[in-house]
């Protein structure tokens, strides 16, 4: 778009659109940081828990290794 060919009436206009799109990336940005967050959390407590029930085991051995033949 040429700036020159802009009407006036149209300057405020354009700023808004302009400040709607930068919060609009900001709100996606935050978003997908906090899902990366949660993801995270989640997996570390999945890690956590599958130690934990490993710790409590009869056999915490068992499992832990796999053989592999070709």
């Amino acid at each position: 778009m040429d700036i020159s060919s802009m009407s006036p009436e149209m300057i405020p206009m354009l700023s808004t659109v302009m400040a709607q799109n930068k919060v609009q990336e900001n709100a996606s940005a935050l978003m997908l940081a906090k899902t990366m967050d949660v993801q995270e959390q989640g997996g570390q407590a999945l890690v956590d828990m599958m130690r934990s029930s490993m710790e409590r085991s009869i056999t915490p051995n068992l499992g832990g290794n796999i053989d592999i033949s070709l």
